[in-house]
């Protein structure tokens, strides 16, 4: 039952080994990569769950998770439905509008940067606005949020790609967007060498 206007979005791969992080676990492995994954979703869960008067929703890629990261008494567990990330965003956003959300963000799951203040601000900036945007360091960007369908906004994109910020605001035109600060996501080594948050995942790597 919907008890907010706001819903939140969280898109996450289930993490097995292989799957999550391929390319930073290129350069410290596999088991590492996971460890640093599970890291970052159990930072994600706790700011999310910390965040006020939002129904939170989180999409897994693969399974439903057990609740070990994402208390099920606080995140309602969902399955991501589509061929590509673009389809799979997209018929997230509309699940939410027919279900009568007004404010919907969608942010990643291995952010260590995003806090739940940041989220609180997205939300507020929706209340002034059509949508808001986070821009991330590589060209894409680790949150979006939207007051209503916008067409387009997901498909022809070469997601993970430094094209997919520029590309989404072009499809944005004349809605009214804000910007959120620029964020670092984690995706190669170069995103965590020299940050000690991760040298105990990394000492067994050496």
């Amino acid at each position: 039952m919907r008890s907010s206007p706001r819903a939140l979005l969280i898109f996450t791969r289930n993490p097995v080994p292989g799957k999550c992080k391929t390319r930073l676990a290129a350069t410290i492995g596999e088991q590492a990569a996971l460890n640093i994954y599970i890291y970052l979703l159990q930072h994600t869960a706790s700011q999310c769950a910390g965040l006020p008067d939002v129904q939170k929703f989180v999409y897994f890629s693969e399974s439903l998770g057990d609740g070990a990261i994402w208390d099920t008494d606080t995140f309602d567990h969902r399955l991501q439905q589509g061929a590509d990330l673009g389809l799979r965003m997209q018929r997230a956003f509309e699940d939410a509008f027919e279900s009568g959300y007004r404010e919907v963000i969608v942010i990643g799951s291995d952010l260590l940067d995003l806090h739940t203040s940041d989220l609180q601000k997205a939300f507020d900036l929706l209340s002034e606005n059509e949508a808001v945007l986070g821009p991330a360091q590589d060209g894409g960007y680790y949150l979006l949020g939207l007051t209503r369908p916008v067409s387009g906004i997901f498909q022809n994109k070469a997601w993970g790609t430094n094209t997919v910020l520029k590309d989404t605001l072009a499809d944005l035109g004349n809605t009214k967007t804000a910007l959120l600060p620029v964020l670092n996501d984690i995706d190669l080594y170069e995103d965590i060498e020299g940050n000690p948050v991760f040298e105990p995942f990394l000492k067994k790597t050496k």
